[in-house]
């Protein structure tokens, strides 16, 4: 039972989030922090770290050769910001990390890359590419890290290279994934491409077959609900800004490896019961600014659930077992953070017991609710 310094402590905490990195907390870590969101940054210091224990084939430098306006230093080229309308010529052959980001190129050749087989990491951000030569990328047998986003490309290029581990192919004019665009690219651990107008039609049965991912993120397209058949493996989904409406029961019963499952800035209005019970390892679950008039059903029996985003909803109503198990000791982590801000719920109504299983009274959040 809570004591009257107990209510006064949660009535204290009430606060409003209005920080933008909480509403859309979605970082990667580790591995995947850079070039997020295609922003490359220095991505000589961050090929050196990715690249230790890499496998890739040490060269001495080639100092003879350098496009002309590029820089060439430690096995990296940098030839962005120069309205580049092709790759150039003469690209060092120990080159391990390519940058031709925020050019004028409209086509990637068949010989583009002729010769080089050491590339660990190609960015093409920002370009104005449209066609790529099936051919294009069979020389880059080493390439690990392809980041084309903000093109014009309408379909993924084929024949990918099989050491492929991370694409970032958001922001283009995508509208199709055919059966067996991935194929053969066992590697494959992360895919971005969000901001697509894709919708969910434009996955052909078996799109992804094949693939083990960890993190898939189609965000800002034109989803009406969860897209069938995605790799089982996934630990992260990210499906935010789009136009889904319903969870219904099928939707996530392949993912029982989803850690951080990412639906805010939807139009979800309801989620059938049980749906959440297929993914029982979930950590971060996101449903900001959805349509939501109710607590979803289920978060008390999440164990392992630790962030609960569901603020900017309809919610009018927080009951004392919404979010905590009944027993004792069923829940094997507390509540980090807890979002309810935005909604038509008076916080001075909800019993102090209802987050009896939140770590930090600070993790609560309410705040003023503005029709």
């Amino acid at each position: 039972m809570f004591s009257c310094r107990s209510l006064l402590l949660l009535l204290l905490s009430v606060c409003s989030l209005t920080a933008p990195s909480l509403a859309l907390p979605f970082e990667q870590r580790g591995f995947w922090d850079f070039a997020m969101d295609g922003e490359v940054g220095d991505l000589t210091t961050v090929m050196m770290r990715d690249e230790e224990g890499s496998g890739v084939e040490e060269l001495l430098p080639d100092v003879s050769l350098c496009p002309f306006g590029c820089h060439c230093q430690l096995n990296v080229v940098q030839c962005s910001d120069l309205s580049l309308t092709a790759v150039p010529k003469e690209i060092p052959r120990d080159t391990k990390l390519l940058d031709l980001q925020n050019n004028r190129i409209t086509e990637l050749k068949e010989n583009d890359f002729k010769g080089l087989t050491n590339i660990y990491a190609l960015s093409l951000v920002n370009n104005k590419i449209s066609k790529v030569h099936p051919r294009a990328f069979t020389p880059l047998l080493r390439l690990k890290k392809l980041y084309f986003s903000r093109n014009l490309l309408t379909v993924i290029p084929k024949n990918l290279p099989p050491s492929l581990v991370e694409l970032r192919i958001h922001e283009n004019h995508i509208k199709k994934v055919a059966e067996g665009t991935f194929s053969g690219l066992g590697s494959m651990n992360c895919i971005e491409m969000g901001g697509n107008p894709i919708q969910n039609s434009g996955f052909e049965p078996g799109a992804f077959k094949g693939l083990k991912l960890n993190y898939l993120r189609i965000s800002e397209s034109k989803l009406t609900g969860i897209p069938k058949d995605l790799p089982d493996s996934l630990h992260e989904l990210h499906l935010d800004n789009n136009q889904i409406q319903a969870i219904e029961l099928e939707d996530l019963n392949r993912y029982k490896h989803l850690y951080r499952l990412g639906l805010g800035f939807n139009h979800i209005r309801m989620i059938e019961d049980g749906s959440l019970s297929y993914v029982p390892n979930l950590r971060e679950l996101h449903l900001e600014n959805n349509r939501l008039n109710r607590i979803p059903m289920g978060l008390p029996d999440m164990k392992y659930l630790q962030v609960v985003y569901l603020h900017s909803n309809n919610i009018s109503r927080v009951d004392v077992n919404d979010f905590c198990p009944r027993g004792f000791g069923m829940k094997r982590n507390f509540y980090n953070g807890i979002s309810l801000y935005g909604n038509p719920v008076n916080y001075w109504e909800v019993q102090p017991a209802t987050f009896r299983c939140v770590g930090d009274r600070l993790g609560i959040h309410f705040g003023n609710y503005k029709k």
